[in-house]
């Protein structure tokens, strides 16, 4: 089994392994760290802005990608409190449409608060 393995791996082996062992040795070299990957998708989440530049469907779109990211780690995040994020993170010129949001009674799903994004954004330009 050496001769075939490259140079670079023969440290994690010795004559008494078998090849189940010497693969799990392997795998666990190149296991992902699942909490630096979730602390590093939450990081870019919270940091997310929506600049007023730009398409405010692919924004909302990259930040529905993260939580579903996070959902995969099982780290998820309700659509409620997405839509609430979101909202948050849109700049001061949708202020107005934040309040009309508050005070509305119902909730809007994820691809609700898509359409009235972007009928806000088209109606801000």
């Amino acid at each position: 089994m050496k001769c075939s393995i490259p140079e670079t791996f023969w440290g994690l082996t010795t004559e008494d392994k078998d090849a189940k062992q010497f693969l799990n040795d392997v795998e666990n070299l190149f296991a992902k760290n699942e909490k630096a990957e979730a602390s590093s998708l939450l990081s870019k989440l919270v940091s997310m802005g929506y600049k007023g530049k730009g398409n405010i469907r692919e924004y909302i779109m990259r930040i529905s990608h993260l939580a579903s990211k996070l959902k995969a780690l099982k780290l998820e995040l309700s659509e409620d409190l997405l839509v609430h994020f979101i909202l948050i993170s849109l700049p001061a010129h949708f202020m107005q449409f934040k309040v009309s949001y508050n005070t509305l009674k119902d909730t809007w799903s994820l691809n609700e608060l898509i359409s009235q994004c972007v009928q806000e954004e088209e109606r801000l330009q």
